[in-house]
């Protein structure tokens, strides 16, 4: 399984920072009201980026699971785990289009309330995602599952920015949780131990280690 890629246009590689941080504050806080409210009734949560390698919630299990009608893209700008509001960082969401290969983990249901609070905390605030309820294909069954999907009308959507001012965001951004590198290090590398084909991340971690070898040696990025 690999994930099949198709992109949108968004040449906005460099946001403004207090308008629409204002405004993605107000969006955000809007949606984790409403989320709040209405608890989904499932017991499956569908990871594609960095829950696959740190889901940080209990599961009682976990298979490969491929998702119909979005792929996985670098199109989510990061002020927060990833970055700041002056250096924004970059991380990835399922954008519309294609397919994506990730894992599903099955909850125990007692702790569905727990977990799905987690999450909110986790991917809505700050970020442009918004939850669906969606099937997903495992490898013995079809099943619903929970996941976050990019809101193109977010502020901090990203879109489809190309490798070069993609790596050049990522090289320079570092976040509450670390490197904006190591972000993406960590997620290509479970990809590839999980026998997933990605192209695209593949060719964007290249062209930040080369850069990560030229501020190494002083030239800068």
């Amino acid at each position: 399984m690999r994930c099949l890629n198709k992109h949108l246009n968004n040449d906005d590689a460099n946001p403004s920072l207090s308008t629409e941080h204002e405004t993605a504050s107000h969006m955000n806080a809007q949606r984790s009201n409403s989320v709040k409210r209405d608890i989904p009734d499932i017991e499956w949560i569908f990871g594609y980026g960095s829950l696959m390698w740190r889901p940080g919630f209990y599961h009682l299990e976990q298979h490969p699971a491929r998702l119909h009608g979005y792929h996985r893209a670098a199109c989510i700008y990061s002020r927060h785990h990833r970055g700041t509001d002056t250096v924004p960082g970059l991380v990835l969401g399922l954008d519309t289009g294609g397919y994506c290969d990730g894992i599903a983990f099955k909850i125990d249901i007692k702790h569905r309330m727990q977990i799905i609070d987690y999450l909110h905390q986790r991917e809505l605030i700050g970020y442009a995602y918004t939850p669906l309820t969606t099937p997903v294909t495992l490898p013995h069954a079809e099943v619903s599952a929970y996941t976050f999907v990019a809101d193109p009308a977010h502020p901090h959507y990203a879109g489809s920015l190309g490798t070069e001012a993609a790596a050049a965001i990522i090289m320079r951004a570092q976040g509450s949780s670390g490197l904006n590198r190591d972000y993406l290090i960590s997620t290509v590398e479970k990809l590839a131990q999980d026998g997933v084909a990605e192209p695209e991340l593949t060719e964007l971690l290249t062209k930040v280690r080369v850069l990560t070898g030229e501020l190494d040696q002083g030239g800068g990025i």
